[in-house]
């Protein structure tokens, strides 16, 4: 019986584009890649996501929540498996992720994930 593949952990930052049709285009997609989003936690894979806001979005309870990108914890066998998994996310598709800033690297946990 073979064992199972070992794991690493990486990191995904993707900032959205900053064109003025970005926003609209993140808005459009959003159910598609939420749903995505949770077959691949249901999976395994991505262990923790969620959005970047801006700074302004903290600043008081009824401040507008302004996504501007995502962060991804993510558990794969390797770095090409991760960037595989995000290249085919609609918001990398769809244009709202901006490629050329998008970061993906392995991860060294100090603390437990959640």
């Amino acid at each position: 019986m073979s064992a199972a593949p070992h794991r690493h952990k990486f990191v995904v930052y993707a900032p959205d584009m900053t064109d003025e049709g970005a926003f609209q285009r993140r808005l459009s997609v959003r159910q598609a890649h939420l749903q995505r989003a949770k077959e691949e936690i249901d999976r395994g894979i991505i262990k923790l996501a969620g959005a970047m806001l801006t700074p302004e979005s903290i600043e008081s309870p009824a401040a507008e929540k302004k996504m501007v990108g995502s962060i991804f914890v993510c558990e794969a066998e390797s770095l090409e498996a991760v960037r595989k998994l995000m290249e085919s996310d609609v918001y990398y598709t769809s244009g709202v992720w901006d490629k050329d800033k998008m970061v993906i690297l392995p991860l060294g946990l100090a603390t437990h994930l959640p």
